[in-house]
């Protein structure tokens, strides 16, 4: 009797468990990857693409590395010989004018165009694509048309429109005038991204609440009231994106000097994008060039955290 109910547990040890049925799904082995390691690819190319270089270009920062053979650590002498050059102390404020002027014109306008082409009239649409158009063009070809633009001859382009119209004596030398020349690239930066800024601050305007504007306007309040207290303070996340896009762009801007005025005429219009490149590709001087790169980086950085943390800040109170 032992025996037979010994053998009895031992068959149905070695018997199958229950199929799985309809309720009961069959286990499966996952044979699939980790998601991270879908990442690494993207991470390889970055780090060998953006993390070595940037990494390398603050060692050469403290070489007087020529750009080809060895170099040898010059410890801090880039730096002293930066804060000793007066053509990149000249640039720092030309830069720094340039990024105002920009920031306040460019925002400015693409406000105004926002506000324009966010009424209900019949050609808005086509309107909203004039006048995005130019920022999609390559800053070169802008710049290059705006010479043209600029023409010194009094019969040609700007000077020409101004004789035309009984104003020849505002003709000037744009960008041959060393007082002008700046302020004439600002001009050609503006007319290029107002209507960036414009998509930006539309997209903003399409999320103002129309209950909010009709009750204002029951309210008794005027146009001028209903974009103070209504649409303003909702515009604080577009008016953030602008900034810091107005501002990192003004900071490094390169493409639109360098095709106009190259800096010139003299020094009038040089900026530290223009003159860390004219010390690497024309000077020769790859350390120096790279140790005003770093300033540039360090100084957009600082820049654009000051200005995001107040103006987080201002959204949360707008």
């Amino acid at each position: 009797m032992t025996s037979t109910s010994s053998e009895e547990r031992a068959v149905a040890g070695k018997r199958p468990g229950p199929r799985p049925g309809p309720g009961r799904p069959a286990r499966r082995r996952d044979h699939t990857l980790p998601p991270r390691l879908f990442v690494v690819p993207a991470l390889v190319v970055y780090a060998v693409v953006v993390l070595y270089p940037s990494l390398a270009g603050v060692m050469y920062a403290f070489t007087d590395w020529s750009g080809i053979g060895g170099f040898s650590f010059t410890g801090l002498d880039n730096f002293r010989t930066l804060l000793d050059d007066d053509r990149a102390l000249e640039s720092v404020g030309n830069t720094l004018l340039l990024t105002v002027a920009v920031v306040v014109v460019q925002n400015g306008i693409g406000l105004l165009l926002a506000l324009g082409v966010h009424a209900r009239i019949r050609s808005r649409a086509v309107l909203r694509l004039i006048f995005f158009a130019p920022a999609v063009v390559s800053p070169v070809m802008v710049a290059i048309l705006w010479k043209y633009i600029y023409n010194p001859d009094n019969g040609a382009g700007l000077n020409g429109v101004l004789g035309a119209i009984g104003l020849g004596g505002l003709r000037k030398d744009w960008l041959g005038d060393p007082s002008l020349a700046l302020w004439s690239v600002a001009a050609m930066v503006v007319w290029q991204y107002a209507g960036y800024s414009m998509v930006v601050f539309l997209a903003g305007l399409q999320g103002v609440p129309a209950e909010l504007h009709e009750a204002a306007r029951i309210d008794g309040a005027g146009p001028w009231q209903r974009f103070r207290y209504v649409t303003w303070p909702l515009l604080a996340p577009a008016l953030t994106i602008n900034l810091m896009l107005s501002t990192i762009g003004g900071l490094k801007l390169f493409d639109q000097v360098y095709a106009a005025t190259n800096g010139g005429p003299g020094t009038s219009s040089e900026t530290l994008s223009t003159v860390l490149y004219k010390e690497a590709f024309v000077y020769g001087k790859f350390g120096y060039s790279t140790a005003v790169a770093l300033v540039l980086a360090l100084f957009v950085a600082a820049v654009s955290l000051v200005q995001l943390r107040y103006l987080r800040a201002r959204e949360v109170t707008a």
